[in-house]
């Protein structure tokens, strides 16, 4: 009797379980598909950006040679990682791949000289990667749920002015590229300084036609403002790609882990009910025994 109790109280604690699990997974989906719609809004307006800055940088020609943003020469030997990772667990590998992609990223920089500083955002992974010996210099932890574009502002701010004032020479970016609800892919982009025009020509290349534009006033002025912005909403666009991608990894993680539950549920069910029969089919012998006995 008691090994069919023990299996019932483990049924019933399996199943308490599953229903946390099917309440989690039900409400990353509802926010999966607004945290999808966001992204696919963000793209288009990202890639023109790109373009346009492309047929400026071309119509501004060697006048841009002393613009800050645009500078390709080293000057500190130093270089700033920007880690995009969750503040919550019950993601699956989510969190491992960014921090695997970040390390990698972190010595390859390392192995050209340059010194490194890491910003992470998200106490899962910048507790791995002190956990893993490479401690966050700047750990942020109060983005919300939907990052807006001043939140990404607040981000690259302070990395914009290291690069102008030279204490930067590099800054990359380490986040998860939100392919389709069930892939997110770690990916890591160079921000600063921004692509050379020999980069700039092999993307261009890939493209079936290459808009035309006329500026008003000069591309040198238009670069100044539009060169942060472009820099921040790249930013923006990683965060909430990140985002869209933690709510898919952790409704896949946890409908997996509904189904196991489901699994382990029948598998302990029939056992119980197999402890039941033998019960049963003892007391049935033990009462025809004693019934035998009497006569």
């Amino acid at each position: 009797m008691a090994k069919a109790r023990e299996l019932k109280r483990r049924i019933k604690s399996i199943d308490n379980t599953r229903q946390i699990t099917k309440t989690m997974e039900m409400v990353a989906a509802s926010k999966l598909k607004r945290a999808q719609d966001r992204v696919i809004a963000a793209r288009p307006f990202d890639e023109f950006m790109r373009q346009v800055i492309g047929q400026l940088r071309e119509g501004a020609g060697e006048s841009l040679g002393d613009f800050p943003l645009l500078r390709e020469e080293p000057v500190s030997g130093r270089a700033a990682v920007l880690v995009v990772t969750s503040n919550r667990g019950l993601a699956g590998a989510f969190n491992a791949n960014l921090v695997r992609a970040a390390r990698t990223l972190l010595t390859e920089i390392r192995s050209r000289g340059l010194e490194t500083e890491l910003h992470v955002v998200g106490k899962k992974g910048a507790g791995m990667l002190r956990y893993q010996g490479d401690p966050p210099d700047q750990t942020i932890i109060d983005l919300s749920d939907r990052p807006s574009f001043e939140e990404a502002e607040r981000l690259t701010d302070p990395l914009i002015a290291g690069f102008i004032d030279g204490t930067l020479d590099e800054v990359h970016l380490v986040y998860s590229l939100f392919k389709s609800p069930v892939e997110q892919r770690p990916a890591a982009a160079r921000i600063l300084p921004l692509p050379s025009a020999a980069e700039e020509e092999g993307e261009r290349a890939e493209r079936e036609y290459e808009p035309i534009y006329e500026f008003l006033p000069s591309p040198e002025m238009i670069l100044t403002r539009i060169l942060p912005l472009f820099l921040k909403y790249g930013v923006y666009r990683a965060i909430i790609e990140s985002a869209a991608s933690e709510h898919g990894a952790r409704r896949t993680a946890m409908k997996n882990a509904t189904d196991n539950a489901k699994e382990l549920i029948r598998t302990f069910t029939r056992r119980y009910n197999r402890a039941r029969q033998a019960q049963i089919t003892q007391e049935i012998a033990e009462l025809v025994g004693g019934a035998e006995a009497l006569r």
